[in-house]
């Protein structure tokens, strides 16, 4: 191995493992399809409107996207049926 070819080794290695770490984001339509509602009731659900911040399904908001975590959706769900 030439010393040419070991710093872009290197890169190509941290970019793997950033990319390993990285959580797939799901869309609204994910969800809805997940929790077999509508996307309207999703967005809903994200709003504050008339509920506390642990009643509001968690989302991350990317610009005017919106987008979950399927771990924290699941830890969601399963508080809510824990009630």
């Amino acid at each position: 191995m030439s010393l040419a070819t070991a710093p872009s080794m290197a890169r190509t290695h941290q970019q793997n493992e950033s990319t390993a770490n990285l959580v797939e984001l799901m869309t609204v339509a994910d969800v809805a399809a997940l929790l077999k509602v509508s996307r309207s009731w999703v967005y809903e659900h994200t709003r504050l409107r008339g509920k506390s911040r642990s009643d509001r399904l968690p989302h991350i908001k990317l610009g005017k996207y919106v987008r979950f975590d399927r771990h924290v959706v699941r830890a969601f769900l399963d508080r809510q049926t824990a009630r």
